[in-house]
């Protein structure tokens, strides 16, 4: 069965906004889950898709024999899914700020790494990446986008091995603002959103 996105959260949404902030959910939450964090931000329109898969009542972006090293051919079918659905909701000169929780920081980077063109800023909240290499990663060690990565001292999800992936690419191919928070675990705090906040500022401007 062909993925597709079929349910979404928004609010303020503007087709002629120059930007907009997509929220992309964890492994087993919903569209409902991340929101809320608009409260620490600019003033932007935002969505929130549903991950396509359904758990029960829960949801994930892909399906793969150790969910914290999917390969690239894991996300593809999930990747393509949501690429279909920013381009029917979101018009093509508006650019999006991505902010990916956990599975969602991964589906953060798949955006990144197969529509650059689309991303004016992205931020990884305790997440990963899938591993493997997109044709387009070249031109992102080109251009070195800016990112925030920002993650827990505490965190007992996110294996050893998933992080030093991320950072190994993120340190070739971004100009990334590695974030690393004592005594937080696989969550977000105030601390971290004020730096997220400054990070989307500085992208706006």
């Amino acid at each position: 069965m062909t993925l597709a996105i079929t349910k979404f959260s928004s609010g303020d949404t503007d087709d002629t906004a120059k930007h907009i902030v997509l929220f992309l959910h964890g492994y087993g939450a919903d569209e409902r889950d991340l929101p809320e964090l608009m409260s620490y931000l600019p003033d932007l329109p935002w969505y929130s898709p549903r991950a396509p898969i359904d758990l029960g009542g829960a949801y994930s972006w892909y399906k793969a024999e150790d969910l914290l090293k999917p390969t690239v051919v894991d996300v593809a079918e999930s990747t393509a899914a949501l690429l279909a659905w920013i381009d029917e909701y979101i018009p093509q000169e508006t650019k999006l700020i991505l902010i990916g929780f956990s599975q969602g920081g991964l589906m953060a980077t798949q955006l990144l790494r197969t529509r650059p063109e689309r991303i004016s800023g992205t931020v990884i909240l305790s997440g990963f990446m899938a591993v493997g290499e997109l044709p387009t990663d070249s031109e992102l060690e080109q251009t070195k986008p800016k990112v925030i990565y920002c993650r827990g001292s505490e965190d007992q999800r996110i294996t050893k091995e998933a992080i030093a992936t991320l950072n190994t690419w993120l340190q070739t191919k971004t100009r990334a603002m590695t974030k690393t928070y004592a005594g937080l675990g696989h969550s977000v705090d105030e601390r971290v959103m004020r730096d997220v906040a400054q990070y989307i500022t500085s992208q706006l401007s």
